[in-house]
């Protein structure tokens, strides 16, 4: 199963559902073709406010017609609501939303998740007793109302792929991370890069929150110093904690190929020559296209991981 909120920059970041007064759903049968195009077609409801939580999940196993798509809202949704949702699944018939029990389906979705282990990382939830051991580095993240959890490939892919830029020695001084959701690419790499300066930034102030409770938990300092963690709200790179601490030589940016590509140009202002960019959220058929709007900005492609339906990259601004 798999759950999505669409939003201005979503990914570890900016999904979020908040605790809804009143949760209703939308339940629609699809194909597993259909499912997985839900993924791309996503970003064409981050304009609805606020955004429905998607799960999608299989019926039959290996049944590729026997899929479902849930759509939870806060509050009953609208007809244009419907509307977009339905225009998701072709091949559905026409469906009417229920009300059901107040929850937080982000938090739902994610329940019962199993420790996932990334380079020198682990990632756990307060359900699981994940013992200490020499050269690893325990998170415990929950379930909650922000995305990256650990779980997801494009959050897993971006721990190992910040674990092999730091086995190769790569100096970072300042480092940010855009559309942080839960701050786990943060504290990784503040683990990594302890005596560096860190910014943590989302579009959504509960993910900040989240944050801020999850540095208490896993004993990761907030502030603005060296080996700190500053946050803030933010809409990409326009706020003026971002742009008074940059140039960055490490900005991980885990949210969807559709922003990846319109904020090309500002993340590349505010990184340091020769700084390296992991940029995650994407599918492996988005990759290419990724790359390219980076490329126009100076960058190159340095490295790729493909783990699942997904694509990481790993990218080093030229120096000028």
């Amino acid at each position: 199963m798999s759950a999505k909120r669409p939003s201005a920059e979503v990914g570890s970041g900016s999904a979020s559902g908040g605790a809804a007064t009143e949760s209703w759903k939308l339940t629609l049968p699809c194909t597993k073709a259909e499912a997985e195009a839900i993924e791309v077609d996503m970003e064409a409801l981050a304009a609805l406010e606020p955004p429905p939580v998607l799960m999608t999940s299989e019926g039959i196993p290996d049944d590729p017609e026997d899929w479902r798509l849930d759509a939870y809202f806060e509050g009953k949704p609208d007809k244009a609501t419907i509307a977009a949702i339905r225009a998701l699944v072709p091949s559905a018939a026409k469906a009417k939303p229920e009300k059901v029990p107040d929850a937080d389906w982000v938090t739902l979705s994610q329940q019962g998740l199993e420790p996932v282990r990334a380079g020198r990382f682990v990632v756990h939830t307060s359900a699981h007793d994940v013992a200490d051991a020499p050269g690893i580095r325990r998170y415990r993240i929950e379930a909650s109302q922000a995305f990256g959890t650990g779980h997801h490939e494009t959050t897993t892919g971006c721990l190992i792929m910040l674990d092999r830029i730091r086995r190769r020695g790569a100096r970072v001084d300042n480092l940010i991370d855009l559309g942080t959701g839960t701050g786990l690419l943060a504290f990784a790499g503040m683990h990594l890069w302890p005596r560096a300066y860190a910014t943590a930034t989302d579009i959504d102030g509960i993910a900040i929150d989240v944050t801020a409770e999850n540095a208490e938990t896993n004993g990761v300092p907030l502030g603005l110093g060296l080996g700190k963690l500053a946050l803030t709200v933010a809409d990409g790179t326009a706020n003026a904690l971002v742009q008074r601490r940059a140039r960055y030589d490490l900005i991980i940016a885990n949210i969807l190929a559709g922003p990846l590509i319109d904020m090309a140009a500002d993340v590349a202002a505010i990184a340091a020559p020769g700084g390296q960019l992991v940029l995650a959220g994407l599918l492996k058929t988005q990759a290419n296209a990724v790359a390219r709007a980076y490329r126009r900005q100076g960058y190159r492609l340095a490295e790729r991981l493909d783990l699942g339906d997904w694509a990481i990259l790993r990218l080093r601004k030229r120096r000028r």
